[in-house]
């Protein structure tokens, strides 16, 4: 069995989550509702994939998992956006998860060119 947990980009993506938990408790449920759920959805969705990822045998099962992940980490990005504009949480948190999340966002791509080859 392989040790997902282990990974980089697993952990950075528990990271980032951490950090959505933080900006997702700033935003006012009557009108952000909606908003928290994508992103709690969608911040663990990030680890979720690269976990079930990494337990494939195939190389191309692998990538397709980690181009989910992807796609919810853009998907999160979005949402944080969103959310700084409507100024619905500390721009302080904000920045740090939108920082983190383009590093993981980074990470992915790198990971998805490996398994790419």
């Amino acid at each position: 069995m392989k040790d997902f947990k282990k990974l980089e980009i697993w952990s950075t993506g528990m990271d980032v989550a951490d950090l959505v938990n933080d900006v997702i408790d700033d935003i006012p449920w009557q009108k952000g509702q909606k908003v928290i759920d994508q992103m709690s959805s969608a911040s663990l969705s990030i680890p979720s994939n690269i976990a079930e990822g990494n337990s494939r045998k195939s190389e191309k099962d692998k990538y397709r998992f980690i181009e989910y992940a992807l796609g919810s980490a853009f998907e999160l990005e979005t949402q944080l956006l969103f959310t700084s504009r409507r100024k619905w949480s500390e721009p302080a948190k904000v920045n740090a998860a939108l920082e983190l999340l383009q590093k993981e966002q980074k990470m992915i791509q790198g990971f998805m060119e490996v398994l790419g080859k």
